[in-house]
C-alpha cells in the first residue's frame, strides 16, 4: 500500500476508523469521511498519533455534492485515488409493518445511493491507477433478515451494483471487492433505527463475543492486496450464506429462531 490513496466513507468509528489506521500503517495516505464533526476530530488526533498521512472530511455519502467535494478533495491534497472503501451505512431494528417507510428511504439513501455516489466519482480515479473498489456489505446482502428489511434491501442492492460494476470493469483491470463482515463490534447496532426512525441507541447483541472492528480491518487489508472478489468473515456468516444457498427453506426457520432470541427482539 506504500504511496496508495485510500478514501473511506464512514470512517469515524467501527469498520471504518479501524481501516484508517491498518491501511495507513500499511503505508497508505488516507482520507476519511463522516458526518459527526467531533468523532472525525477524534479520528484524525488518532491518525495523527500514529504518524499516518491522511485527511478528514466532513461530509455525508447519502448526499451526492458531499461525494464529489470529498473526491476532489482527495485528488487535490494527494493527486490520486488507489482505493475507495464504501463502508458508510445504518442499520434498523423494527417489523416491516411497523416501520415508517422513512426508515426504509434513509436506509437506501445512506447504504446504497452513498455507494454508487461515492463510486461514480471516484472511479475515473480508480480507473487511471487500476485499483480497487470496496463495498462493505453484510450477510443480510446474502440474506434477509427478520426485523432488517430496509438494511437487507440496501445491501442487496449494494452487491448486486458492485457485482456488475465489476463485469463492466474486467477489461479495465479495475479490481471490485464485496466484503461481508458478519456479526462485528461496532456502533452500528447503537445507532439502528427503531419503527419511528429513532436511534434504537443500545445493542441488542454481547459485542464482546464479535469479530473485533481491527480484525475485520486486517482483513479487508488482506482480501484488497490480494484482489480478492469477495469476502465473507466468520464462521457463522460462512455457514449461514452456506445453508442459505442450499436449504433455504430451512435456513428460513433458523435465521427467525435466531433473531427471536435477541433481547427484546421485534419479532
Amino acid at each position: 500500500m506504500k504511496g496508495k490513496v485510500v478514501l473511506i466513507t464512514g470512517g469515524t468509528s467501527g469498520i471504518g476508523r479501524a481501516c484508517a489506521v491498518v491501511f495507513g500503517q500499511a503505508g497508505a495516505r488516507v482520507v476519511v469521511t463522516g458526518r459527526d464533526e467531533a468523532r472525525l476530530a477524534d479520528t484524525a488526533r488518532e491518525l495523527t498519533r500514529l504518524g499516518i498521512d491522511h485527511l478528514t472530511l466532513q461530509a455525508d455519502v447519502g448526499r451526492e455534492e458531499d461525494c464529489e467535494r470529498a473526491v476532489a478533495a482527495t485528488i487535490t491534497a494527494f493527486g490520486r485515488l488507489d482505493v475507495l472503501l464504501n463502508n458508510a451505512g445504518i442499520s434498523m431494528r423494527a417489523r416491516f409493518q411497523d416501520a415508517d417507510v422513512e426508515v426504509i428511504r434513509r436506509l437506501m439513501q445512506t447504504n446504497f445511493f452513498g455507494t454508487v455516489y461515492a463510486t461514480k466519482f471516484a472511479l475515473p480515479h480508480i480507473l487511471a491507477a487500476k485499483g480497487s473498489v470496496v463495498g462493505i456489505s453484510s450477510i443480510a446482502g446474502y440474506r434477509g433478515l427478520p426485523g432488517r428489511t430496509g438494511y437487507s434491501a440496501s445491501k442487496f442492492a449494494m452487491q448486486g451494483f458492485l457485482e456488475a460494476l465489476r463485469t463492466e470493469l474486467l477489461p479495465q483491470g479495475v479490481h471490485v471487492l464485496v466484503a461481508c463482515p458478519g456479526f462485528t463490534a461496532s456502533n452500528i447496532r447503537q445507532t439502528a433505527l427503531a419503527a419511528d426512525g429513532s436511534s434504537q441507541g443500545e445493542s441488542p447483541r454481547d459485542e464482546q463475543k464479535m469479530m473485533s472492528s481491527a480484525e475485520v480491518a486486517g482483513h479487508l487489508l488482506r482480501a484488497v492486496q490480494q484482489r480478492r472478489r469477495d469476502l465473507v468473515l466468520t464462521s457463522q456468516g460462512k455457514l449461514t450464506v452456506f445453508l442459505n444457498k442450499w436449504l433455504p427453506g430451512l435456513t428460513d426457520r433458523l435465521v427467525l429462531r435466531h433473531f427471536q432470541k435477541e433481547e427484546n427482539s421485534p419479532v
